[in-house]
């Protein structure tokens, strides 16, 4: 039973993680889109537009590999205990 316990723990925390880490590419994503509104120029524009492409494709892969940890770690876990008992 502890066991299964820690395994949801394991996917529980990953996730609250994953939602945190969105929230904060997410955030700068729109800093960089509202600081491309505000630009003069064009190349400004573009320049503001592209970092805040950039930071959510950042944001995202960093995202997807916490995850991809996480559910290893809890998979290895699960089998660790699994082959033990």
């Amino acid at each position: 039973m502890a066991e299964a316990d820690l395994d949801a723990v394991i996917r529980q925390l990953a996730k609250a993680n994953n939602k945190s880490l969105m929230g904060a590419t997410k955030k700068r994503s729109a800093f960089y889109v509202a600081k491309a509104a505000s630009a003069k120029d064009k190349e400004a524009k573009a320049r503001f537009k592209l970092l805040a492409e950039s930071a959510m494709l950042h944001g995202t892969a960093a995202a997807k590999r916490l995850q991809n940890s996480a559910d290893n770690t809890a998979d290895s876990y699960a089998r660790a205990i699994k082959n033990a008992a």
